[in-house]
């Protein structure tokens, strides 16, 4: 199957809530490439605490390490994330969005987006920031109203690890029978 026929589906969703996991479990599944997030590795060679105009090179950085998998992805590229989860946290936690990532952002390159409920406990790393339950149901909201607001083909999964990768995988599979 040509690079052209790649369809890509992108996980997003409120910081520690299986996006990874499940990138790397579909990714197993449906024998493809994962796109991992660009931001952990950027973070880490950072040396400093992040500021907005960071989120710039990330978006540029994120998009780079898709078109880069493409060539290895076999019918579908799993994105861990993409620019809507940079736009969302950008607004959220700063309030405003550099016109570049809005014009980068383009939600309908994917041909679904699986979007991932706050229902696992958070779990704490050297990047993550938001452990309240209420922020992240904030954060799922305003998620959940970008995608509806773009018209973009999304489902929400929930539940452990194993019930968010069928869902997922029921939902791959009723595209793939809809081509």
């Amino acid at each position: 199957m040509g690079v052209d026929h790649i369809q890509k589906i992108a996980i997003v969703g409120p910081e520690s809530t299986g996006k990874t996991t499940l990138a790397s479990q579909l990714a197993e599944a449906l024998d493809t490439q994962w796109v991992p997030e660009y931001a952990r590795g950027f973070l880490e060679q950072l040396g400093r605490p992040y500021v907005q105009g960071d989120l710039i090179d990330i978006a540029k950085g994120q998009l780079l390490l898709e078109n880069q998998a493409i060539p290895q992805a076999h019918q579908w590229l799993i994105c861990d994330t993409n620019l809507l989860v940079i736009k969302i946290w950008e607004e959220f936690r700063y309030g405003a969005q550099h016109p570049d990532i809005a014009e980068k952002m383009n939600l309908s390159t994917f041909a679904l987006h699986i979007l991932t409920q706050t229902d696992i406990p958070w779990t704490a790393d050297d990047q993550r920031e938001s452990p309240d339950l209420a922020e992240r149901q904030e954060l799922f909201r305003l998620y959940e109203e970008a995608l509806l607001q773009a018209g973009v083909s999304y489902i929400i999964v929930s539940g452990t690890q194993d019930m968010r990768l069928d869902q997922a995988l029921q939902a791959i599979g009723e595209l793939s029978n809809g081509e």
